[in-house]
């Protein structure tokens, strides 16, 4: 895992960013990129290539007012700043024209010319979902996922979630994807897999043996995985509103720590094995059958939402909250509970375990937590290296969708057991004691 190696001993990269101008992008990806170059951490000879459908200037992209708004002084540290812009170029392109792909290829070999090296291809997918298809297709067929013309070197697609909307569409990718990128070559990033939570439950379970010992249903009585907001949605209402809860978090994010919860002990952390226990668990649990809907999920809305996003019809939930049970012996009959919601009363990512029985230290359960950590740093230092072992597979993106599906297919159909709750408020929990 690349946590710990120094920027020397990275492969120099150029990080090719679709839709750098994006709220994403904005938001996460660049402050990202800036932190990186102020702690010392990205290579020097990475190369950043800025992607827009208009004609843009660096300095209009790379906006100090944003970048540096989360800085403890606000503002970013000038020598920095410029090192971010020097090392960034843009590149207007349409992204449907298949010869802007060749104009696109031509830029990166005279980038690699002018360097005098290979440099590994990054192709960051920071671009709405409906525009996936179009530009994985082309950046294949227009060979853009081969390597640089020099040398030898690797070609790798990063791709933000959502992957898909439901099982359908995410087969339908997978299937398009692989068409024209290796598995190998895939990373579909989980931002909440580097959380300071969900790595100390992969250490635990890597190197407490004593917590193996007890690490299955006949000690623990129940498992519940929660990721809480205190935000709402934050002005993102013509993304938030088709999406929901249950697509946007249980989905993309606590499905992937849950195949962490169930799977067997890791031996080691290599990507190949971590994937492959991680897949076996996830292949166990059943999908929530369709008539324990009800009885198995709860769905709610803050109020004010429908406000928010000008929809006073809306049955779109900001609150999701499912329970499901493993087919395998260690866990059958044990309850784990995924909960997630905005505009709660904490922010947090906890799992946690309840103890049938006390330990002899008086503890009633095991918990994992964290309110924070910002980890895109750690998702790109990763994806620099080529390590897939906190990103998605796709056998693990299709379980997902497999185990959720009765629940979408229900709450697509009716507001039924649709929940108001007041936003800053613990979410509608008299409702879930049912879970």
């Amino acid at each position: 895992m690349a946590k710990g190696v120094a920027p020397d001993q990275l492969e120099p990269s150029i990080l090719v960013i679709f839709g750098i101008t994006g709220d994403l992008s904005q938001r996460y990806l660049l402050p990202a990129l800036y932190r990186l170059i102020k702690s010392g951490q990205l290579p020097k000879q990475t190369v950043i290539l800025g992607i827009s459908r208009r004609q843009v200037e660096i300095a209009g992209v790379i906006n100090e007012d944003r970048l540096c708004a989360n800085e403890a002084d606000t503002e970013c540290d000038p020598e920095i700043l410029k090192d971010l812009r020097d090392r960034t170029t843009m590149f207007q392109m349409d992204l449907d024209d298949p010869a802007a792909y060749d104009a696109l290829l031509e830029k990166l070999n005279d980038i690699e010319t002018d360097k005098g090296i290979c440099l590994n291809r990054l192709y960051y997918l920071s671009i709405p979902p409906k525009a996936y298809d179009t530009v994985v297709r082309l950046l294949g067929e227009r060979g853009l996922n081969a390597s640089c013309q020099h040398d030898n070197a690797v070609t790798r697609l990063l791709v933000e979630k959502p992957f898909g909307h439901d099982l359908r569409s995410a087969q339908e990718l997978i299937a398009e994807t692989a068409r024209h990128f290796k598995e190998d070559q895939i990373y579909r990033i989980d931002h909440y897999m580097p959380k300071p939570a969900v790595l100390d439950l992969l250490n635990s379970r890597l190197n407490d043996p004593d917590l193996e010992t007890i690490w299955n249903g006949e000690h623990i009585a129940s498992i519940e995985i929660a990721a809480k907001e205190t935000i709402g949605i934050e002005g993102r209402a013509e993304f938030y509103d088709p999406v929901g809860a249950l697509r946007d978090f249980v989905q993309s994010h606590l499905v992937q720590i849950l195949g962490m919860v169930v799977m067997a002990r890791p031996t080691s952390l290599d990507s190949d094995h971590l994937h492959a226990v991680k897949e076996a668990g996830l292949e166990q649990i059943t999908p929530v059958p369709a008539d324990e809907v009800d009885n198995r999920a709860l769905r709610g809305q803050y109020v004010g939402y429908r406000q928010e996003v000008g929809n006073p019809e809306s049955i779109t939930e900001t609150f999701a909250a499912v329970t499901v049970y493993s087919q395998d012996g260690r866990w059958q009959g044990t309850p784990i509970t995924m909960v997630t919601g905005k505009a709660l009363n904490e922010r947090v990512t906890r799992i946690a375990a309840k103890l049938k029985q006390p330990l002899a230290s008086g503890e009633t359960e095991i918990a994992w937590s964290s309110q924070g950590g910002n980890t895109y740093e750690r998702v790109l230092l990763d994806a620099i290296k080529g390590d897939r072992t906190l990103f998605a597979s796709s056998q693990e993106i299709l379980a997902s969708w497999q185990i959720l599906q009765p629940v979408l297919d229900a709450w697509q159909q009716s507001d039924k057991g649709l929940v108001f709750y007041e936003p800053g408020s613990a979410g509608p929990q008299s409702e879930s004691a049912k879970l």
